[in-house]
């Protein structure tokens, strides 16, 4: 497993996503945020299939915030059942693998 972590999570507003991008990075969580907004995202949520715009908010981040992360998100998020992935990062610019180290 990668000590660097790709973060992913859907949110319900692009300026949802801003402030706990901004919030993330302002608390070393991640390094970094990046934003896509205007996704077309369906799902099933209470046996009912639905459409909606989300934003997505990619960080990255290590493997020693994900804990913190988690219930950082559970507890400022507009969903019930955010969704918070990490993905491990298995090779990169090692200048930039040592910048996430140092600014999460």
């Amino acid at each position: 497993m990668s000590n660097y972590k790709l973060l992913y999570i859907t949110c319900g507003s692009k300026n949802e996503a801003i402030n706990l991008g901004k919030l993330i990075v302002k608390n070393k969580l991640a390094a970094c945020t990046n934003i896509f907004s205007n996704i077309n995202s369906i799902f099933n949520w209470n046996n009912k299939v639905s459409q909606s715009k989300e934003t997505i908010l990619v960080g990255k981040t290590q493997k020693k915030n994900i804990t913190k992360i988690i219930k950082f998100i559970e507890s400022r998020h507009s969903y019930d059942c955010p969704c918070i992935l990490f993905f491990d990062i298995e090779k990169g610019n090692k200048k930039f693998l040592s910048w996430i180290r140092k600014n999460s």
